[in-house]
């Protein structure tokens, strides 16, 4: 007992003393004292047993009067919320870095009330699995066999808010930004986490982004090995010679013997086991790269799902399934994001406090990933010593 005691009480400093060592990271990016010591106050809020992570909670939380000091923070205290997420990019590379990394790229949406918060509008979110008012963010995360967390985001702003400049005054929206699709704002993250010469060897994401003609050109331009979902009418054209047809149509041309039978990874019940094939798919790629579709079949009812892929031609059908199965496992972590670090828990409404809000949760997000790994290993190590 007393072993088991102080092993806890090692963990608890442990982790104070990496959340000190992080804050340190990011110190300089606050100019003024007072900012710089609330921020790590914030962080810790959105780390601890709070109910709801907004501005009074967290205030009480940190043992303050009044939310004025956590408003200020992210409304009208000096910071580039961009450089702190520079500082989070390159803290997820230096725990969970790996050349055969994979960039995620996902959405998730903010249910919200009323139409002053920046970027909202009744649009669909499969967050709430319909048409709501909501804002939307797209995000970019990094998975690894070391962890996964998110490195960069973007919100989404429709065009009721840049063809309204003075309702985007209004929301502090720089005057600069114009509107983006979700496809160009995901090109702008992964730019950015290339930029930055974040290892990588693959990109994935779902259909809303598969289906984008110019991402997927700026990917394979760029190097960028991928498995991109696309819808079952997606027009493609066999390597074969024949003429082009839509994704079903090729899938129901495979013969029986050609399905081969393995997971994506683990789901909450163990294992996800799938059918799957592949087609190869014309290409005018330079040699040694390859396009394919790749076919998932549910094993109860026979439910479809496709993918686009672009790869070294050596690449395996399992390997071509991992990178599919990893973006599943980021939906995991938008739901550990909202519901332990409050990321949808934020009350601003205005365009800085958004960016301030999320990219600090994504920080103490990335921080909760990287030490509970470290945690687990380190039981791990003690179970085996013992």
């Amino acid at each position: 007992m007393v072993e088991t005691d102080q092993a806890d009480i090692e963990e608890v400093q442990a982790w104070a003393a990496g959340l000190q060592a992080l804050h340190a990271r990011i110190a300089g990016r606050f100019a003024r004292v007072e900012p710089r010591r609330r921020v790590l106050a914030y962080l810790r809020g959105l780390l601890g047993n709070v109910g709801r992570k907004n501005g009074w909670q967290l205030a009480e939380y940190a043992g303050e009067a009044t939310p004025y000091g956590m408003q200020r923070l992210l409304a009208a205290a000096a910071w580039d919320p961009d450089l702190v997420r520079d500082d989070l990019r390159g803290w997820v590379v230096e725990h969970l870095g790996d050349p055969a990394g994979v960039l995620v790229v996902d959405e998730t949406g903010f249910l919200k009330k009323g139409r002053t918060s920046v970027g909202v509008q009744r649009q669909y979110s499969g967050t709430a699995g319909k048409v709501d008012n909501c804002q939307l963010g797209v995000f970019l995360a990094y998975a690894s066999v070391r962890g996964r967390a998110f490195i960069d985001r973007e919100l989404y702003l429709p065009k009721a808010w840049t063809e309204d400049p003075a309702r985007c005054r209004a929301a502090r929206v720089p005057e600069q930004v114009g509107f983006r699709t979700k496809p160009q704002l995901a090109q702008l993250l992964l730019a950015r986490a290339l930029a930055a010469e974040v290892p990588a060897s693959w990109v994935t994401a779902d259909e809303a982004y598969g289906g984008d003609p110019a991402l997927r050109r700026f990917l394979e331009g760029r190097g960028l090995s991928y498995v991109l979902a696309v819808k079952c009418t997606e027009p493609l054209w066999p390597a074969d010679g024949s003429v082009w047809a839509p994704a079903t149509q090729l899938a129901a041309q495979v013969p029986a013997e050609q399905w081969v039978t393995c997971s994506a990874g683990y789901g909450a019940k163990g294992r996800r086991f799938y059918d799957w094939t592949r087609i190869a798919l014309a290409t005018l790629l330079a040699a040694g790269a390859e396009r394919w579709l790749l076919v998932r079949r549910s094993r109860a009812d026979g439910e479809l799902a496709f993918y686009l892929c672009f790869a070294p031609a050596g690449t395996s059908l399992v390997g071509l399934v991992r990178v599919a199965g990893i973006r599943w496992a980021i939906e995991e972590s938008f739901q550990t994001a909202k519901g332990e670090v409050g990321l949808d828990h934020y009350e601003v409404r205005r365009w800085p406090g958004w960016y301030r809000h999320i990219t600090l949760a994504l920080l103490a997000h990335a921080f909760l990933t990287v030490t509970r790994a470290r945690a687990t290993a380190a039981h791990s190590a003690r179970g085996d010593a013992a």
